[in-house]
């Protein structure tokens, strides 16, 4: 089993080491939940701030022309467009996650109108289904939904269009792209993928993809809220509509007609006035990324997650079931572990430093950032997990009880 020292001297090797010294990260505690929400780069508050004394406070309005506020937007699109293999005008950055699912959803619908059955995973991210729930009522006219169950049996000739999520969020479980959105087009459907635990963590190639989405704020480290990104084909661009034809996707907002009239590209998918000051701490994160080697990052992904199931099981059991992948080809870049008493558990192990998440009903999350997590962190977390397990000190009676967010 890897010593501590072997760990450091790894760190002193890794190819990324010089990232973690651009994030801030408190002293004492080892952040295992860049899968929830990622660590501040040092960059943003400067960037913040002068988004909000010199633009905000000097310019005022001419901020929109100046400092390209109006273009948020696409700027921010072309930004994320790289993380996810796909070009400039393809992405367009703006409302949350689940506003993005209803336009997406709703907009692959309208490409299949023969079609009724939307397919989605009970296993998807609660709000992807409770999204496409409220779209089929809205749509009417017999639509429904098919769960997925085994992907060959749930798609037919009636199939519109499937929802899926890349990485299963609670067991970081990866599915193949490629193999799957051959499959549903040779069903004749539109392929919708969910990259919220994507994004950021390895290389993402959307090929053939119709649509795909995903927040900002856990990989990629955009900050808390910030907005959720929606790539578009370029095959789709002319014709796909959004249901939400807010001003802003307008093709000439300024001329303000009383009518909607589209803008061509991808911009037609944009909606209302970007949120400024959240996309100026993306940006920051984005001018980071650009320096970022994604086949590093996968490296790193791999070699924590398998170093960390290993020195956690090396333990003995102690009532941990993992529950993720254990072939990493198989998992994205975090780490799931199943205990019956996982709620006491997780907050004992963020009383000690180590801040991972919980999932109901019993799972215990851990995510891994390259960018700024080292080797030796893992072998501390670990055996700090054995602490808390061996002694049973997650039995503390103020560990029960349960916080607004898990």
């Amino acid at each position: 089993m890897m010593t501590r020292e072997e760990c450091a001297a790894l760190d002193a090797a890794d190819p990324l080491k010089h990232f973690r010294d651009e994030f801030a990260l408190p002293d004492g505690m080892i952040y295992l939940t860049g899968n929830s929400l990622g660590a501040m780069p040092k960059s943003a508050p400067e960037r913040i701030s002068a988004a909000v004394n010199d633009e905000w406070a000097n310019r005022l309005v001419g901020g929109w022309n100046s400092a390209r506020w109006y273009n948020q937007p696409t700027d921010l699109g072309d930004g994320i467009a790289p993380l996810i293999g796909a070009g400039p005008g393809q992405v367009v950055v703006g409302d949350s996650t689940s506003v993005v699912i209803y336009k997406a959803m709703a907009a692959a619908a309208r490409l299949r109108p023969d079609r009724r059955v939307i397919v989605s995973d009970l296993s998807n991210f609660p709000t992807d289904r409770y999204v496409v729930e409220g779209l089929v009522k809205g749509l009417g006219g017999g639509y429904e939904i098919r769960d997925i169950g085994d992907l060959g049996t749930a798609l037919g000739d009636d199939v519109a269009a499937v929802l899926l999520s890349q990485v299963d969020y609670r067991t970081g479980a990866r599915r193949d792209m490629a193999a799957v959105t051959a499959q549903v087009h040779a069903a004749g459907a539109i392929m919708v993928w969910d990259l919220c635990h994507s994004v950021g963590a390895f290389p993402v190639d959307v090929g053939d993809a119709d649509f795909a989405l995903g927040c900002t704020y856990k990989y990629v480290n955009g900050g808390p809220g910030s907005p959720a990104f929606l790539y578009v084909a370029p095959r789709h661009q002319a014709d796909a509509e959004n249901v939400l034809s807010g001003w802003y996707g307008h093709a000439e907002p300024f001329a303000f007609e009383p009518h909607f009239r589209p803008a061509e590209g991808v911009r037609r998918f944009a909606v209302s006035t970007p949120h400024v000051l959240s996309g100026v701490a993306l940006s920051a994160a984005l001018e980071m990324w650009k320096r970022v080697d994604l086949h590093a990052v996968r490296a790193k992904s791999v070699a924590l997650t398998s170093l960390f199931i290993d020195l956690v099981e090396a333990g003995g059991d102690r009532g941990l079931t993992l529950a993720s992948p254990r072939d990493p080809d198989e998992r994205g870049s975090q780490v799931s572990f199943l205990h019956p008493d996982g709620y006491p558990v997780m907050r004992a192990l963020i009383d000690r430093g180590v801040h991972g998440d919980y999932r109901a009903p019993s799972l215990l999350r851990f995510g891994f950032a390259p960018l700024y997590l080292r080797y030796v962190d893992v072998w501390d977390a670990a055996a700090l997990i054995g602490e808390v397990l061996d002694k049973e000190l997650w039995r503390d009676e103020r560990y029960a009880q349960r916080l607004a967010v898990t």
